[in-house]
């Protein structure tokens, strides 16, 4: 008998086995990318004391990614989210993909955040 798993199981494997060695600091925390089908959502997360620093998303009210494709509206999240993190002081992250593959929205929300002046 074959098991076979959807791709969404095969990422959450993916993202626990990840998630087993990497962690958010109080000086270093970790930024946390969710994808969904047509959202995008950024964490700033410090796992030590199990709070988040910062978050934006392709939903929040601030983010205006209205007439934008997928990929100029993860560009514009990693952006604000990085803008939210300098403004408390924030500039070292430990990138955390969650599982998804490094490319496309991913990418682009991470060269956002690279941009607007957080380092990882």
């Amino acid at each position: 008998m074959i098991n076979k798993q959807n791709k969404n199981q095969v990422r959450m494997k993916r993202h626990l086995r990840v998630r087993s060695s990497v962690s958010g600091t109080e000086k270093c925390p970790r930024l946390n990318v969710y994808r969904s089908t047509n959202h995008i959502y950024a964490q700033i997360i410090d796992d030590v004391a199990g709070k988040t620093l910062a978050s934006s998303s392709t939903l929040a009210k601030d983010v205006d990614v209205k007439g934008k494709s997928k990929s100029e509206a993860a560009t514009v999240v990693g952006t604000d989210v990085a803008k939210k993190a300098m403004a408390k002081g924030i500039e070292c992250v430990v990138f955390d993909r969650g599982g998804y593959l490094y490319t496309g929205r991913v990418k682009a929300l991470a060269d956002g955040a690279r941009a607007a002046g957080l380092k990882f």
